[in-house]
């Protein structure tokens, strides 16, 4: 695809030359991805205009289905590079839930003034060869022969088209973690960006089972979709040695897939081969993959391992569709995406009873469900139903002993039960960032083992670097541990990945109050207004407000908001902290009693809030730790 581009711009120190597609400050030039680019320009061509999320992904990424965060990041890029930070925005304003404003005066130089030419930005250069002064000189000859080298080897190379096919190169260096960088695709049809993101996700899943090798999670590969940034510089951001790209093409039942491994940090090509199959094979082809790298890369295999990799079956092609469409959702974690992921998961279940990824994907949907769509002890009910049945067609499912580990939680307060599920899933699958996240946040903490908790978490992060969610929640467990410094280092983190990041601005605002910086927190919470529910905003307040003594205003918002939410599902346990707050201690164990016959994950954090501090002396407080099967 090629841009005509015709404008110089000037903001500030700040130069942007969208014909040669630089960004300069004060005439020195300033490194950013080319979508990073791209979403600039569209700012800066409409200074002071709102620009909401949709109309800049449609702007930057025309041909492409990507997820919110794709923006986030390049927006998060450019902040980084104009200079501007969580304090204060000189150049971009987040309307928070809508959108972005560029807020610099902006001049623009039309081109005749600037003395340039026109030029036409293609995505690829294309090779340019001289003639030659002489057909018949040395260098001449050396090179015709060195030329029809290289046609005979990509007439063979790309003349076999159902076979794989094999380029190697020296024997590589040692190789300890990978990325997978999204797979690119070939289709020209959008509507299969589902199956090529699925596809991604996949091989990553299948690498992911290989011993001795860290695998890099879906959620931090995939804000490189679309980038153009070197691999070496890719590899830094990640801390990985290898990385995995390649195109995916599908026509009609057939799948090509095309993978090639690198060297990542000198930016070498060690290893490429095809794959073609028929379209109900391609858990077989994604495992053949796999098997490949881990000989190209000198890995042994356990029994576990090569078992494991065997046991790739053929599936239905239209249940195999249905459950990446299904991943494809429940990725968003949004209410209409959990809504959707529910309805395509259950199709891959009709059409292939058997299909076990398909009923651990529906298990996770309704583990999220409660918080959307249902009652949180009635989602998981049906989450655990799900879970087990995906176990029963296949015991060595991490994402099904994960499920599981937060089920026996929420549903039973089974510690015992959740602890050997986690660690289970995690022996499993060494690689599986969610497994990790989830012991630490949803066991480790909650059992007040927070050295071991934040350890675990860390190693979520390592490999999932790019979460905002880890980060925020690595920010969340520090709080608890009343590592106040460092949990603020690490949500100001979560929010440079998503400034709208709505779970991180609650707990930076909570951090901020536990130091007595009452601004800041009111500042942070304020962030979140028009992102959530008035009633929850108002009780979050009332929260905030009690800890500053402001007692009538705190229990003025707890009031609007309970009237607020008449007729609808309330966190009883939030409540309970307000009043905890406000040294109504019988009105407060009134909730945190409602809370534990909710079966309300909120109980599972009873022992950490600094809030019940004056109340852990009573009796009530030592039942309720009692009755949720907390040490006290």
């Amino acid at each position: 695809m090629s841009k005509q581009l015709n404008e110089l711009y000037e903001f500030g120190p700040f130069q942007l030359d969208a014909r040669e597609h630089r960004l300069s400050r004060e005439g020195q030039p300033i490194a950013i991805t080319p979508k990073a680019f791209e979403t600039l320009l569209v700012l800066v061509q409409h200074p002071g205009h709102l620009m909401l999320k949709g109309e800049l992904m449609r702007a930057v990424w025309p041909d492409s289905f990507v997820e919110e965060v794709n923006l986030s990041q390049s927006i998060s890029t450019l902040r980084r590079a104009l200079g501007d930070t969580a304090h204060e925005s000189r150049y971009i304003a987040t309307v928070p839930g809508k959108g972005y404003r560029f807020i610099a005066e902006v001049s623009s130089v039309p081109p005749s003034k600037a003395g340039q030419a026109s030029l036409v930005i293609e995505e690829r250069s294309p090779i340019v060869i001289e003639q030659p002064r002489s057909l018949h000189s040395p260098t001449m000859i050396a090179g015709t022969v060195a030329l029809a080298g290289i046609i005979v080897f990509g007439a063979y190379y790309f003349g076999k088209t159902n076979h794989a096919r094999t380029v190697v190169a020296s024997i590589p260096p040692p190789i300890s973690s990978i990325a997978v960088l999204p797979l690119e695709n070939l289709s020209n049809d959008p509507k299969q960006e589902y199956f090529v993101e699925g596809m991604t996700d996949e091989i990553i899943t299948d690498l992911a089972q290989l011993p001795g090798l860290r695998v890099i999670s879906r959620t931090s590969t995939q804000q490189y979709k679309g980038s153009h940034k070197s691999l070496p510089q890719i590899a830094r951001e990640l801390n990985v040695d290898g990385v995995l790209e390649g195109t995916v093409l599908r026509v009609g039942n057939r799948v090509r897939i095309r993978a090639q491994l690198i060297d990542a940090p000198s930016d070498r090509h060690l290893w490429a081969k095809a794959y073609e199959r028929d379209g109900k094979d391609v858990l077989t082809l994604q495992a053949t993959l796999a098997r490949d790298i881990a000989d190209e890369i000198r890995l042994n295999l356990t029994s576990q391992a090569q078992t494991r990799l065997a046991q790739a079956h053929s599936v239905d092609p239209e249940a195999h569709e249905f459950y990446l469409k299904g991943r494809y959702f429940w990725n968003k974690r949004d209410k209409a995406g959990i809504e959707k992921a529910i309805e395509y998961f259950q199709l891959a279940i009709a059409k292939d009873p058997n299909y076990a990824v398909a009923y651990a994907g529906l298990a996770d949907a309704y583990i999220f469900a409660g918080d959307h769509l249902a009652r949180e002890n009635e989602s998981m009910a049906r989450a655990k139903a799900a879970a087990d049945k995906a176990l029963a067609l296949d015991s060595n499912l991490a994402e099904a002993e994960a499920s599981l580990g937060l089920i026996a939680l929420f549903s039973d307060w089974n510690w015992d039960g959740a602890r050997s599920h986690f660690e289970q899933a995690i022996a499993l699958d060494p690689n599986y960032a969610t497994a990790h996240h989830w012991y630490a946040e949803a066991y480790l903490m909650p059992m007040d083992r927070m050295d071991s908790a934040i350890a675990e978490i860390r190693r979520a992060q390592e490999l999932d670097p790019l979460s905002p969610v880890i980060a925020a929640d690595l920010g969340k467990e520090l709080y608890f541990a009343h590592k106040y410094d460092e949990a603020i280092v690490a949500l100001r983190h979560a929010l440079e990945l998503d400034p709208d990041f709505v779970s991180a601005h609650n707990w930076l605002s909570d951090t901020f109050l536990e130091k007595a910086m009452y601004p800041e927190a009111t500042a942070e919470l304020e962030k979140t207004r028009s992102l959530k529910e008035e009633r929850v905003y108002l009780r979050q307040r009332a929260y905030l407000y009690a800890r500053m003594g402001k007692r009538s205003e705190a229990e003025s918002d707890l009031t609007e908001s309970l009237l607020l939410s008449h007729g609808k599902q309330v966190s009883s346990g939030a409540v309970a902290l307000v009043y905890a707050m406000l040294g109504r201690k019988d009105n407060s164990f009134q909730w945190l009693e409602a809370a534990y016959a909710e079966h309300s994950s909120f109980m599972t954090t009873l022992k950490l809030w600094p809030a019940f501090d004056a109340m852990r002396s009573d009796p009530r407080f030592s039942d309720l730790l009692r009755k949720v099967g907390l040490p006290e």
